[in-house]
């Protein structure tokens, strides 16, 4: 499979999760020893929330230079469309200050270019470059799951934490509580089935249920102690009824996602990576993205499956943009529908330039005022 390291794989082929902290001494990838709380600390888990954000800049030309010495894949495919540049990134930052104020600080993730714009001051803000956190041994990677799967190593960084993608924005004010309760993760729970297609990333998601299968044998066992939550009224009707269909099996065929921020636990990334080690290092491995890669979703299944995430309604809606027109989503982001919105790029974008515009003037009409992240 192209992208993926061979040499570096082989020596793992007979190694297994359960033992592969056994077999892999590298101080980087290992977990931290557990130390017991002082109250000031366990407060502030408790209390913190910090957002995630990993960005790209697709037009910088010593990043390009270095991804092009290191992608000798004969068909990049579809690769490009992840990296190219909206121009929309000041109204991520400027929906965050109206409509998050309460955030206690932005991880901004690079490969260490930044916006010319970027108030880079700002006390709030915590530039992260790859180098800073991912292990060296995975460096250089053009790979958002690599990107994302050592999020839980970025210095100082809250337990509880919201991932987004650069594509997400919020359009409305939101609390505290639509991402976390109580020190505990905020979600929809709900089972569905993987839809494979071209350029579909549910190979990527079905090694992720693959994963989740291993170590979550029983989706009975799993479910019965926690209903309440799987059949939740917040969950839907619609996904309720979906998870009373699939759960006659005594095996997870996929799981609900809306393609928006997730709020996560540190600690479970932790735990994931200890539990399966062998299957996340694989993955950052690969220096771009490969069908057999797991991704962070993982880590968002695994807390439905342990049922430490709290039931809640969905906020936000994802927008797929094909060919089709956009106006329906641009009145949607001037009329604040939602709270949170996923503009996902896709290869079958028409009109790029056309619907950039667009894009940015409907941002522009809720959210006009320059932000203190701006210069």
């Amino acid at each position: 499979m192209a992208g993926y390291e061979y040499d570096a794989l082989e020596d793992f082929d007979d190694i297994d999760d359960e033992n592969y902290a056994e077999n892999n001494s590298d101080p980087e990838t290992e977990p931290e020893p557990e130390e017991e709380l002082t109250d000031d600390e366990l407060y502030h888990m408790l209390h913190d929330i910090d957002f995630v954000i990993a960005w790209v800049d697709g037009n910088d030309p010593a990043w390009r230079a270095e991804k092009d010495q290191y992608d000798k894949r004969p068909s990049k495919g579809s690769s490009e469309v992840r990296f190219r540049d909206w121009n929309n990134l000041r109204y991520w930052f400027r929906g965050v200050e109206k409509f998050a104020p309460w955030v206690r600080t932005i991880h901004f993730v690079t490969w260490g270019h930044l916006p010319k714009w970027l108030n880079t001051s700002h006390p709030k803000l915590h530039i992260v470059n790859h180098k800073d956190y991912i292990p060296s041994r995975y460096l250089p990677t053009f790979n958002s799951h690599t990107i994302e799967l050592n999020l839980h190593r970025i210095q100082g960084l809250a337990n509880q934490f919201v991932y987004f993608n650069d594509d997400m924005f919020l359009t409305k004010e939101v609390s505290r509580e639509d991402y976390f309760r109580e020190g505990a993760p905020c979600d929809v729970y709900g089972l569905n089935c993987l839809y494979f297609a071209e350029d579909s990333i549910a190979h990527i998601n079905g090694s992720n249920v693959a994963v989740i299968n291993q170590h979550f044998p029983s989706s009975s066992k799993v479910i019965r102690p926690n209903r309440s939550k799987w059949y939740s009224s917040a969950n839907s009707v619609k996904n309720n009824i979906k998870t009373f269909m699939l759960s006659r099996w005594d095996w997870f065929p996929g799981f609900h996602y809306d393609h928006l921020p997730t709020a996560f636990l540190k600690t479970t990334f932790s735990e994931v990576w200890n539990e399966c080690g062998k299957t996340l290092d694989r993955t950052c491995l690969c220096r771009f993205r490969s069908d057999l890669n797991v991704n962070q979703w993982l880590m968002k299944y695994w807390q439905l499956c342990q049922g430490i995430s709290v039931p809640r309604r969905e906020i936000g809606h994802c927008f797929h943009l094909k060919d089709e027109d956009i106006r329906p989503m641009c009145d949607d982001i001037i009329k604040q529908t939602y709270k949170v919105i996923c503009v996902n790029d896709t290869a079958m974008t028409t009109d790029f330039e056309t619907k950039c515009k667009m894009l940015r003037k409907s941002f522009h009409a809720i959210l006009p005022e320059k932000s203190e992240f701006e210069i």
